[in-house]
C-alpha cells in the first residue's frame, strides 16, 4: 500500500517519490534527473543548439539569440548567455570573438541503437562509426534502452569515447513494457522491469485497466510531452502479482518484445490442417518406413524435429539418414501460420515452460517425429564408410516411421552398459560420431561443452533442486550429425560449380574474433597460469580448446568459458557466407530445427525451389529474414537468462542468511558479481557494501581496488558470501562478502 506521507515544497511524498503536487505533466520524474526546473533550461539549449545549426559557419551574440529566439526580456537573455557559455564548455559552441558564438565544428550527424546503463548515460551503437557513442544523460532526451536515434557528434571525447546528443527518435524499440504497478490515489506508475529503462511510465487512474497496487502488468506508451520527463501510458494486461510464476513468465517475455500466447486466428488456422499423409504423397517420396529408425531428445522435450534411420549396406559401410520434419509441407508461404512464425522467428525455452514458434497442433503433433506415427520429413541421407568418411549423399523429401524414443539418458545408459533397444545400431553411430568430432576438433573446431544450470520443478513449478546439464555421447552423438547435416546442405547449395551461377541462400555465420578481446583474454588467463597463443587464427583454436580441456572440473571453469564465449564474435544468420569460425567449416547453415527456427523453414523451402529448379525469394527480403531472425534469437537468449535468474531467486529464498563458496564471475563498477560453486546461483555485492575500504574499478585488469588499503578481488577470485537477499520483485540475489577463500 502507498501512503501520502506529507507536503514537502509543494511536492506529495509518496513511496519514496516525489510527485508535483498541482501540474500532471510534471508529476513523474526520471529516476536518474535531479528534480529542478532546468527542463527550461535544456528548452533553451535545445533552440539555440538548432539556431545554430541552421547558421552554421556564422557568428552571432547574445542579443542576436535572444531576439531570433523572441525571448527579449532581461531574464531570459542572462540565461541565454549562461547557456551558451556552458555550450562553450560542453564543445558544442565556440567563441572566435569576444561575445561572438558560433558551432565549434561542422555537425556530424550518425545514426544508431541507443543502449542506456542503470546510471542514466548511455551509448549508441552505429554501423557509421568503429566506436559507441558516449551519451550523457542530459544529453539523452526522450530515448530508451534499444531506440534507434539521431544523434550530434560532440567535439570532445567523454570517457575515451567520442560523444554526442540524441536530437531525434527516429524508431522506437518497443512501446509496449513490463513491469510492476505503483498506485495511488491520484494515479499510478509502471515501475519496467528492464533496469535499463530510466524512467516510470505515469497512468491516469481511468487507464490503470484494474490493475492493483504491485500486480505486474504491461503498459502501452501513448504520450511523451516534451515538458514531461516521464511518458504517459496506459494498461493493456494485468499479468498478476510480483512471484506468481505466470505472471513473472509473461512478463519477462513481455520485456523483450515477446509474445506469449498465439493471436486466435493463427489457431484457427492451424486446427484446419490435414494431418493425413495421402498415398499420392507417399509415393513422392523416398520410404524410410522400413528403416531402423530412432529420435534422441531430453526427457521433456515434447517436439522432435529430428530423427536418425541406420541401415548396414556391406562390411564397413553404412547408410545414416538425419530425418527433419517437413514443417514446409504443411506451412504456405505467407499463410497466417508463416507470417506469425515469421514474427517470432524462434521457441523461447523458459525454465517452466516453452513459447512454441509454430502452433501446438503443428509443433507437438503432426510436425513432430513421434514414435510409432508414419512421419513426412525432409532428409540428408549418408553413405559413410567405417572411418567416417561420406562416400555420397542425397537430400531428399522422405516418409519415416520412428520404431523408438530415446531420452538422452538412456542412450547413454545402453553406450555405457552395451545392453538395451538398437544397442548395435547406436554403437556404431556413436563410433562414427567420435571419428567426426576428432577430426572436426583436428581441423580447428572450438569445443565449448559448457556446462548448463537446470532446476528439477516439482508439480507446482517450484524449483526443488539444481542440476547441471552435462555433454556426454548420447549428446555428442546427435550434435555431430545435425552438424554432418547442416554443413552438407550448406555446400550442397552454395559450393562453386562449374556452369552454375551462385545462389541466394541462408547461411549460419560466424566471424573471427576481434583481436584486441582475444589478447586481453590471453593476458587475462595467464594470470591463471595458462598459456594463450594468438598468433595466428590455428594458434587461437588450437589454446581454446586446450584451455577448455585443462579447465574442466576447476573452480575457474564456468567464469573462464563464459569470458571465452563474450570475446568470440555473435553467430547469426546472413546471405553473405564468410564461413563459420568457431566450427571450422566454410559452408554451414540451419537445416535440422524447423520446428523451433524459421531459417530452417527458410532453407528447406530453399532446397525445394532449386530442386524443381525455381526461385524461392530474392537476396533482398532473405536478408531481412535473416536480420530479423538473428535479433529474435538475441531476445529470445535474453527472456531464457532473466528466467533463470527468477529461479535462482526463487530457489535461494530459503538460504538467506547461510554462507556459501563462490567464484567473482563479473566485476563492474557498482558491484562484484559471484557465482556459487554449489548451485551456479548468481548473485552481487555492492561495492558500496563492503566494508574496511572504497573501492574503485579497474576495467582493464577485471578487478575492484581499495582505495586506502589496495586491497584487490579480481574476476575468478574464490570467496565466501553470505546470503542478504533474495529479491524477487527485481530478481536479483544480494551477497554480503565474508572472506576470501584460500586456494
Amino acid at each position: 500500500m502507498i501512503l501520502i506521507s506529507k507536503l514537502v515544497n509543494g511536492k506529495q511524498v509518496i513511496g519514496g517519490r516525489l510527485f508535483n503536487y498541482i501540474c500532471p505533466v510534471n508529476m513523474a520524474k526520471s529516476r536518474y534527473q535531479k528534480r529542478n526546473d532546468g527542463s527550461f533550461d535544456h528548452k533553451i539549449k535545445d533552440q539555440i543548439l538548432e539556431f545554430f545549426r541552421e547558421k552554421a559557419g556564422k557568428k552571432y551574440n547574445y542579443k542576436q539569440v535572444a531576439a531570433a529566439l523572441r525571448l527579449n526580456d532581461a531574464r531570459s537573455r542572462s540565461k541565454i548567455i549562461k547557456i551558451m557559455q556552458a555550450m562553450k564548455s560542453d564543445g558544442l559552441l565556440k567563441e572566435p570573438d569576444r561575445g561572438k558564438f558560433m558551432l565549434k565544428s561542422k555537425p556530424i550527424w550518425l545514426t544508431g541503437r541507443i543502449e542506456l546503463k542503470r546510471n542514466g548515460v548511455a551509448y549508441v551503437v552505429s554501423d557509421q562509426v568503429e566506436e559507441d557513442i558516449f551519451i550523457p544523460p542530459k544529453f539523452v532526451k526522450h530515448a530508451l534502452d534499444g531506440d534507434i536515434v539521431k544523434i550530434y557528434l560532440l567535439a570532445q571525447r567523454k570517457r575515451g569515447r567520442p560523444s554526442g546528443q540524441v536530437v531525434e527518435i527516429v524508431e522506437r524499440a518497443a512501446t509496449e513494457f513490463a513491469g510492476t504497478v505503483e498506485l495511488s490515489p491520484k494515479f499510478a506508475f509502471l515501475v519496467p522491469d528492464n533496469p535499463n529503462m530510466s524512467v516510470d511510465i505515469y497512468i491516469p487512474l481511468d487507464k490503470i485497466n484494474g490493475a492493483k497496487n504491485g500486480e505486474k502488468a504491461i503498459a502501452r506508451m501513448t504520450d511523451w510531452p516534451k515538458d514531461s520527463t516521464t511518458p504517459f501510458g496506459e494498461i493493456i494486461d494485468v499479468l498478476g502479482p510480483v512471484g506468481d510464476k505466470d505472471a513473472e513468465a509473461f512478463s519477462i517475455l513481455a520485456q523483450h518484445g515477446l509474445p506469449h500466447r498465439f493471436p486466435k486466428d493463427v489457431e484457427e488456422e492451424a486446427a484446419k490442417i490435414d494431418t493425413t499423409i495421402a498415398q499420392k504423397e507417399i509415393d513422392r517420396r523416398l520410404d524410410f518406413r522400413d528403416t531402423t529408425t530412432f529420435t534422441i531428445d531430453p526427457a521433456d522435450a515434447k517436439d522432435f524435429d529430428d530423427a536418425i534411420s541406420f541401415k548396414e549396406l556391406e562390411e564397413n559401410k553404412y547408410e545414416i539418414g538425419v530425418h527433419i520434419a517437413d514443417v514446409t509441407h504443411y506451412v504456405q508461404p505467407d499463410s497466417i501460420i508463416d507470417q506469425e512464425a515469421i514474427d517470432r522467428a524462434t521457441s523461447i525455452y523458459l525454465v517452466d515452460r516453452v513459447v512454441p514458434m509454430l502452433p501446438e497442433v503443428l509443433s507437438n503433433g503432426v510436425c513432430s517425429l513421434n514414435p510409432h506415427e508414419d512421419k513426412l520429413t525432409y532428409s540428408c541421407i549418408f553413405k559413410i564408410n567405417s572411418r567416417a568418411e561420406v562416400l555420397d549423399y542425397q537430400v531428399k523429401r522422405t516418409v519415416i516411421h520412428s520404431d523408438r524414443r530415446f531420452t538422452y539418458e538412456e542412450v547413454q545408459e545402453i553406450l555405457e552398459g552395451g545392453e538395451g533397444d538398437y544397442k548395435e545400431e547406436l554403437g556404431k553411430v556413436n563410433d562414427l560420431a567420435k571419428i567426426l568430432r576428432k577430426r572436426r576438433l583436428e581441423k580447428g573446431s572450438i569445443a565449448f561443452d559448457k556446462v548448463e544450470v537446470r532446476f528439477k520443478l516439482d508439480a507446482d513449478k517450484q524449483p526443488e533442486s539444481v542440476y547441471f546439464k552435462m555433454q556426454k555421447d548420447a549428446h555428442k552423438l546427435i550434435e555431430e550429425f545435425m552438424l554432418l547435416a547442416n554443413r552438407t546442405v550448406a555446400a550442397h547449395i552454395a559450393k562453386p560449380r562449374k556452369g552454375h551461377s551462385p545462389k541466394p541462400f541462408v547461411f549460419r555465420i560466424h566471424d573471427r574474433p576481434d583481436p584486441k578481446k582475444i589478447l586481453d583474454f590471453a593476458l587475462f588467463v595467464k594470470t591463471f597460469g595458462y598459456n594463450f597463443k594468438t598468433k595466428t587464427t590455428s594458434d587461437i583454436a588450437g589454446s581454446m580448446n586446450a584451455l577448455l580441456s585443462e579447465i574442466q572440473g576447476k573452480r575457474e571453469e564456468n567464469m573462464l568459458e563464459q569470458l571465452a564465449i563474450r570475446t568470440m564474435a555473435k553467430a547469426e544468420y546472413s546471405t553473405r557466407n564468410i564461413g563459420h569460425y568457431g566450427l571450422s567449416f566454410h559452408y554451414y547453415t540451419h537445416f535440422t530445427s524447423p520446428i523451433r527456427r524459421y531459417p530452417d523453414m527458410l532453407v528447406h523451402r530453399l532446397l525445394a525451389a532449386y530442386d524443381k529448379g525455381d526461385q524461392y525469394k530474392p537476396t533482398e527480403i532473405l536478408e531481412q529474414y535473416c536480420k530479423h531472425s538473428s535479433e529474435m534469437e538475441r531476445k529470445a537468449a535474453e527472456a531464457e537468462r532473466d528466467s533463470i535468474k527468477f529461479f535462482q531467486v526463487l530457489f535461494m529464498q530459503d538460504e538467506v542468511g547461510k554462507e556459501f563458496e563462490g567464484v567473482i564471475s563479473g566485476v563492474t563498477e557498482w558491484g562484484i558479481y559471484v557465482e556459487l560453486i554449489e548451485n551456479k546461483c548468481e548473485g552481487m555485492i555492492r561495492l558500496r557494501d563492503i566494508g574496511g575500504d572504497y573501492f574503485v574499478f579497474d576495467e582493464s585488469s577485471y578487478k575492484i581496488i581499495g582505495h586506502n588499503t589496495q586491497r584487490e578481488y579480481q574476476l575468478g577470485d574464490a570467496i565466501r558470501i553470505k546470503v542478504v537477499k533474495a529479491d524477487l520483485f527485481n530478481r536479483r540475489l544480494d551477497f554480503k562478502l565474508m572472506g576470501t577463500v584460500e586456494n
